[in-house]
């Protein structure tokens, strides 16, 4: 299992069209063999950025299998317009810790 992880800045005033757009454009990636979740957190200290978090059975799922399909071009036509810049995708593997460390 692999997060795919972006910072997604959205233009100035639009971030509660963006938020709807992408509530509509989730069922698009759901549908995608290897998709395990999704998470889009708004940051709390600086308005219009939000992190995504997509888990996947693998990279190949996310960048050969979704990216390639019909569905991405429908999520690209959804939500690309409100980032400024694109954002930068990253991959990250199995997590170090085994359970989370309590406080």
């Amino acid at each position: 299992m692999i997060v795919e992880h972006a910072l997604l800045r959205i233009r100035d005033g639009e971030a509660a069209a963006f938020e709807q757009a992408m509530r509509s454009a989730v069922p698009l990636i759901a549908e995608s063999p290897g998709f395990r979740e999704i998470e889009v957190r708004p940051a709390v200290e600086a308005p219009g950025y939000y992190l995504m978090r997509v888990r996947w059975d693998g990279v190949e799922n996310h960048r050969d299998g979704f990216r390639q399909s019909e569905r991405y071009q429908k999520w690209r036509a959804l939500l690309h317009h409100f980032y400024d810049p694109l954002p930068e995708i990253s991959y990250f593997g199995a997590s170090i810790i085994d359970s989370p460390v309590a406080a």
